[in-house]
């Protein structure tokens, strides 16, 4: 193993020793010997099973089968959710093919990022997460199940579904895919039309053709943004069957891996013999692992706001820190839009999961001896399915990347780190993701400009006051000021500045998330401007350096004059309409954004 990666498990472990011991303790008590529902009182057993079939009652109270909840975010407006309409009956057919009962045990919301961008929406995005896990929960709370499905891809549904589920740690649990849809037209040609559009060269017309052509069918969509880093990091902590992650929708495939999900789950319940229980995979060194591949990957900066959040739900004290020490030593293996031209479908067929894996195992910077939902070990997740003769195989991956240009071996890198940074100074604390911001314009030092609402930034830039070099500062943004909503609606605005031979970069304590790009941008900065950050002190013209490379974060201001400034206040219309106003509760909770913007955070910290 790296001693970097070791160095880092070793005081994750540390860190982490009385709150990990105190949630394996929680969910082994609450593991039973056999079936929980055979411990329900008889009235509630027969509400539990009165809707079902004579053969699914009569198998539920035999005891001997498994009982598998499935867990769903389906709904047909989100592409990448609408083929999860026909799972549950899949899923339900196989599990009774082997004398197993799968109910549907709850549905979960799932808002989609790419409609509410730049809408007021957005603002419940991070919210949703918690919704998620508290609807997971309820779903899980009736006692009648001995395993679970979760059906799930998208930004924070994911994320939701897991933090939910950990809490039922004591269940054997896999998390099934749904696949990215197949490819449109190239990335590149979308972020052109959308840059052209921007400086007024196309017109609506030929920007909504070009978006239509990029996102046209069912799936996930195909960039690799937040949807895509958690298939891949839910592979690579072993929560998905081997090579699941990137197979397309309505394909045999696709459909077999479903049903083999299915099966699989029954095999890891205490009736099996081979009982593996979601909290006994979700580790140290499985969030370890995750956060390589999120690295060699150049993943979704959202997953340091969600890893820390998910490993706080396993009793796990995840840092920024910690992500960052593995970043310097994990080698960018792929180069997939925003990271580079190719999509998630050309990474799968340059040699997808199975190359990456075997790569990353064998350079010792994952952890092979883990759990996962196949059993003891990461070094099956180096296989890639197949169907021979209608049947699901598994054989062994490729060995060479069938391109180079998309996915790389460790021995020749895009680059030799991950690219994720900590950046800090008297502005405060956040992260920038550098994979695919261009060298020279990682640091940038300039006057600020300060605005408090994307569109504001959009109508400078239409007026032509944008023309010369700035650092945009955007704040009130974060999680207890209105959300911590997406700001990609200034990202073509400034690319076009950029590319006129600005110097330009972002601060805020909003987020940037999966689709950041090439304008260097400190993000998730904390504490946020409405909690009493210093981003609220900043004044236009107040000459600014964004340091990418040494990762310092600095206003050029004495501070003497800084402490003196009255704090900025922010806009309160931000939490009014759109059915924002319901989440002020949740707003007033959630943690600072290194601690994953939580609202569960405190409850959460009185298990230490």
């Amino acid at each position: 193993m790296h001693p970097r990666v070791l160095e880092v498990t070793e005081r994750l472990i540390a860190r982490s020793r009385d709150t990990r011991q105190r949630y394996l303790q929680l969910i082994r008590g609450a593991a039973s010997d056999g079936p929980m529902r055979g411990k329900l009182q008889c009235a509630n057993f027969a509400h539990g099973v009165a809707a079902c079939g004579s053969e699914d009652k009569h198998s539920l109270r035999m005891m001997n089968a498994a009982n598998v909840a499935i867990v769903s975010a389906y709904n047909d407006m989100l592409s990448a959710h609408q083929p999860y309409e026909h799972f549950p009956e899949q899923i339900k057919k196989a599990l009774r093919e082997i004398g197993s009962i799968g109910q549907f045990a709850g549905g979960v919301p799932a808002m989609c990022d790419g409609v509410t961008q730049g809408e007021p929406g957005m603002e419940l995005s991070i919210a949703s997460r918690e919704v998620i896990a508290m609807a997971t929960a309820v779903a899980l709370s009736h006692n009648m199940f001995d395993a679970a499905l979760m059906l799930g891809i998208c930004d924070k549904i994911v994320p939701g579904l897991l933090m939910g589920s950990l809490r039922f740690g004591h269940l054997p649990t896999i998390f099934v895919p749904g696949g990215p849809m197949v490819s449109g037209i190239s990335n590149k040609e979308k972020a052109d039309v959308r840059q052209r559009y921007a400086e007024g060269k196309a017109t609506r017309e030929e920007l909504l053709d070009s978006e239509m052509k990029s996102y046209h069918g069912p799936g996930t969509c195909t960039f690799y943004g937040t949807a895509n880093t958690n298939q891949l990091l839910m592979e690579v902590m072993g929560l998905h069957l081997p090579g699941a992650s990137f197979v397309n929708p309505y394909t045999p495939l696709r459909d077999a891996l479903t049903r083999e999900a299915a099966f699989q789950v029954t095999r890891l319940t205490k009736q099996s013999g081979e009982f593996i229980p979601l909290g006994e995979i979700v580790d140290e060194r499985a969030l370890v692992n995750s956060i390589v591949a999120l690295n060699a990957t150049g993943g979704s900066t959202n997953h340091t706001l969600h890893m820390p959040a998910i490993a706080q739900c396993a009793g796990i004290q995840l840092t920024w820190q910690d992500m960052a020490d593995l970043s310097e030593v994990v080698p960018t293996l792929t180069h997939v839009y925003p990271n580079g031209k190719a999509d998630i479908n050309h990474f799968q067929a340059a040699g997808g999961m199975s190359f990456l894996i075997r790569e990353l195992l064998d350079a010792g910077l994952l952890h092979e001896d883990v759990n996962t939902v196949m059993g003891r070990g990461l070094r099956r997740y180096t296989q890639e399915p197949f169907l021979e003769d209608g049947k699901l195989v598994w054989r062994d991956g490729p060995r060479e990347s069938l391109d180079e240009n998309i996915l790389r071996p460790v021995a020749r890198p895009f680059s030799p780190e991950g690219g994720l940074r900590v950046i800090e100074g008297n502005l405060g604390r956040g992260v920038m993701k550098v994979s695919a911001v261009a060298l020279e314009h990682q640091i940038v030092e300039a006057p600020a400009r300060v605005f408090e609402d994307q569109q504001d930034l959009a109508d400078a830039f239409k007026a032509g006051e944008l023309e010369r070099d700035f650092v945009a500062v955007m704040r009130f943004q974060g999680p207890r000021s209105n959300g911590m909503p997406e700001l990609h609606k200034m990202t073509p605005f400034l690319g076009v500045l950029q590319d006129r031979g600005f110097k330009v970069a972002l601060i805020t304590d909003g987020r940037m998330s999966g689709a950041s790009g090439k304008i260097p941008a400190a993000i998730h900065v904390c504490p946020e401007a409405s909690d009493g950050g210093p981003l609220a002190l900043v004044r236009d013209g107040d000459l600014i350096r964004v340091d990418g490379v040494k990762g310092t974060l600095q206003v050029l201001v004495e501070p003497a004059e800084l402490a003196a400034r009255e704090p900025a206040i922010g806009r309160l219309s931000h939490n009014v309409g759109t059915g924002r106003e319901l989440f002020g509760f949740m707003r007033m909770a959630f943690s600072s954004a290194e601690k994953g913007a939580s609202a569960f955070t405190a409850n959460l910290e009185t298990l230490k």
